[in-house]
């Protein structure tokens, strides 16, 4: 019939072309970037007492070249906590230095060993206590177990019969620095000596992670910085400028903080070499900085 198109069989249609969704692809991959950073930011809090503490799980092997005593800290909460005894021979009324290591060691560790040899050239006693977590001791370290360990170990010292506050120095290194810092800033002590001091470990933290929330997310901050200035005892800064570690702003930035009187010097070694690369220096300044400022060897008890 006229007027009637001729069958052409089935329409065939034409597929869609496909057409890029770039608010969708740039949604999904937003997602992904919130979702890696949420992940990044959750590790670092369930790694935080590995990176800060590096808590050794044994006591190290080391042992001082001179007589000590391992001993027990009695605690009121049972925790089982010990230390190490070295005092010496003469005189026998030497003041006593409370030694508080830092991390990634114990207290056989032969950096700290290498402490409790100058400390005795320069004329001193020494107690070493170890810390919850460290050397085999039950419980995890945090910035409050580690306060409440140096704490048991300064009550032992001054327990009855035993060594008053005024021949006491407490000595933190690196991480016990800023354990030094809370105790010294809570009791009595004739000196204080800080080496390789972090002003602020939370601001540490966000130099090296700048792109993380750290001082949200760090439970021990420790914030030696918000109290060096309650020390009201003389305090000897020790830092090396070529520390790594602990930069020599961070020392010089807390002890602008710490009120007088006290005294900074300059080492050298490093962060962790220090006291043997420079002991000779470190015996003589820290004896010299002890007798101006009064610790001599008066009547004390061993504790």
């Amino acid at each position: 019939m006229r007027g009637v198109p001729a069958y052409a069989g089935p329409e065939r249609r034409k597929a869609p072309r496909w057409r890029p969704r770039p608010l969708r692809a740039l949604l999904y991959l937003l997602g992904l970037v919130v979702l890696g950073y949420a992940a990044s930011v959750i590790w670092l809090m369930t790694q935080e007492t590995r990176l800060v503490f590096q808590a050794g799980e044994t006591l190290s092997a080391g042992r001082p070249p001179f007589a000590f005593e391992q001993i027990d800290i009695p605690r009121e909460d049972g925790a089982r906590q010990f230390a190490w005894r070295m005092p010496l021979t003469s005189p026998p009324a030497a003041p006593w230095v409370l030694f508080l290591h830092g991390n990634a060691s114990t207290i056989a560790s032969h950096v700290n060993i290498s402490h409790y040899r100058l400390l005795r050239t320069a004329g001193l006693n020494v107690l070493a206590p170890e810390y919850r977590g460290f050397s085999g001791l039950e419980g995890t370290p945090t910035e409050e177990t580690l306060a409440m360990d140096a704490r048991a170990a300064y009550d032992y010292m001054t327990g009855p019969g035993r060594v008053p506050p005024s021949q006491i120095v407490v000595y933190g290194w690196s991480l016990g620095s800023a354990v030094a810092v809370r105790l010294a800033a809570e009791v009595q002590q004739a000196a204080v000596i800080l080496e390789g001091a972090p002003a602020s470990l939370a601001d540490i933290g966000q130099r090296r992670y700048p792109f993380f929330p750290i001082h949200l997310v760090m439970r021990s901050k420790f914030e030696s910085i918000q109290k060096v200035h309650r020390i009201r005892a003389p305090v000897l800064f020790l830092h090396s400028p070529e520390d790594e570690v602990i930069p020599i702003a961070e020392g010089r930035r807390l002890y602008e903080a710490a009120r007088t009187p006290k005294r900074f010097e300059e080492v050298s070694g490093g962060h962790v070499d220090a006291s043997q690369v420079d002991e000779s220096r470190f015996a003589s300044v820290i004896s010299t900085f002890l007798q101006q400022n009064g610790v001599t060897h008066t009547p004390a008890v061993h504790p």
